[in-house]
């Protein structure tokens, strides 16, 4: 039984990618294929974004499409450490 469980164990694992994330896995999508993308950011995306603007010192642009405020999100994470494992 603990070969079995073993086995199972070691496939899962080789189902993650570098960053953990399932392979396949629909949970991590491009910005750019989000059926809803064009969409107005939503309330979180904006304050969050506004949060990390500040703290960049870069303007925040209030008219971003929910796609558009990910990646914004994404670089500014980036750029100020903030919200990286």
């Amino acid at each position: 039984m603990a070969d079995i469980n073993k086995n199972e164990s070691d496939e899962a694992k080789n189902l993650t990618d570098e960053n953990g994330q399932i392979q396949g896995s629909n949970t991590v999508k491009d910005p750019d294929e989000w059926t809803t993308g064009d969409e107005a950011m939503t309330g979180a995306q904006q304050s969050y974004l506004k949060t990390l603007s500040d703290e960049a010192g870069e303007e925040f642009d209030e008219t971003l499409s929910k796609a558009e405020a990910s990646k914004r999100i994404d670089e500014l994470q980036h750029k100020t450490g903030r919200g990286l494992k």
